[in-house]
C-alpha cells in the first residue's frame, strides 16, 4: 500500500501553488500530492502540469470542467486516493494558511498514536489564527461552538479543512451520501467520522490567513454551514452507523 497523499483542491492559485508544491515535498517524509483543479483560468494546471516533468512519481493532477465546489473537489480526490491504494490521506488549502510542516504532525498523530482522523485545529488551545479580523475570528469560533451544541461531537475546531484521514475512515463513509458542497462538507465529515465511532484527535496548530491570491469564503456558503448542521443532525437519528469499533474521543476532551 502507498503511504501519504495530500489532496489539495485549486481555483486560481497561480500565486501560490508551486510554493506550496516545492514545501511540501521538501518536508523529511515522503508525501504524493493530488491536484483536483476547477478549469481555474488562470493556469494554475498549467504550473502543475509543468512541474509534473519535476515530480513525475509524486505529484499528480486531476482536471474538472468548471468549479463544483469544494466539498466535490474533496471527494474527487478521496475516491482516486483510495483507488490508488494510499493508506494516509490528507486535505489541505493551497495558500499556506496550513503550515505544510504541520502535516507532520498530523501524519504521526494517525501512524504513530494511532487516530483514525488527525485534525489540524485553530481553537483546542485557545485561538490561534493571524491576520484574520476579529468579525471573521468571531464567526469561525462561534461556528465551532454551535456545531459542537448541535452535534454532541466534542471537537473545537468543526470547520477546520486541515486534516489526516486513515484510509478505513473514507472506505467507511459513502463518500456518495455526503450532501454539503461547501465548508458544511468539512463539518460533515467530521460529524460521520464521529458517528462511525473512530479514533478523533485534535491537533493544535496557528492558522495564518492567506497572503496571496483571494478568499472564496461567501456569505452562501456560511448560509449553508449553519442550516446543514440542523438537517445533518435530524438526518442522523434516521440513518444506522455500523460503528466498527468503540467510539473514542477522550483525547478531545
Amino acid at each position: 500500500m502507498k503511504e501519504s497523499v495530500v489532496v489539495i483542491p485549486t481555483y486560481n492559485e497561480i500565486e501560490n501553488i508551486e510554493a506550496i508544491i516545492r514545501k511540501i515535498f521538501s518536508l523529511p517524509h515522503l508525501f504524493h500530492i493530488l491536484i483536483v483543479d476547477d478549469n481555474s483560468p488562470d493556469g494554475t494546471a498549467e504550473a502543475v502540469l509543468r512541474l509534473q516533468t519535476e515530480y513525475p512519481d509524486r505529484l499528480f493532477l486531476e482536471q474538472r470542467k468548471g468549479k463544483l465546489g469544494l466539498g466535490t473537489a474533496y471527494i474527487h480526490g478521496f475516491k482516486y486516493a483510495l483507488r490508488a491504494g494510499y493508506e494516509y490521506i490528507f486535505e489541505m488549502d493551497a495558500d499556506f494558511s496550513h503550515n505544510p510542516k504541520d502535516l507532520i504532525k498530523l501524519y504521526k498523530a494517525c501512524n504513530e498514536d494511532g487516530y483514525d482522523l488527525a485534525i489540524g485545529s485553530r481553537y483546542s488551545n485557545g485561538v490561534n489564527v493571524v491576520n484574520w479580523p476579529m468579525s471573521r475570528v468571531l464567526l469561525s469560533y462561534f461556528a465551532s461552538r454551535y456545531v459542537r451544541f448541535i452535534t454532541g461531537m466534542p471537537i473545537h475546531d468543526a470547520t477546520a479543512g486541515f486534516k489526516c484521514y486513515h484510509h478505513r475512515v473514507l472506505e467507511t463513509i459513502n463518500l456518495d451520501r455526503v450532501k454539503f458542497i461547501g465548508y458544511a462538507f468539512q463539518i460533515e465529515m467530521k460529524f460521520l467520522t464521529y458517528m462511525y465511532g473512530f479514533k478523533i484527535k485534535e491537533v493544535p496548530i496557528i492558522f495564518t490567513d492567506r497572503t496571496k491570491g483571494q478568499s472564496k469564503m461567501s456569505k452562501g456558503i456560511i448560509k449553508e454551514a449553519f442550516l446543514g448542521v440542523i438537517q445533518m443532525k435530524v438526518a442522523s437519528y434516521f440513518r444506522k452507523f455500523d460503528r466498527r469499533k468503540i467510539a473514542s474521543v477522550a483525547a478531545l476532551l
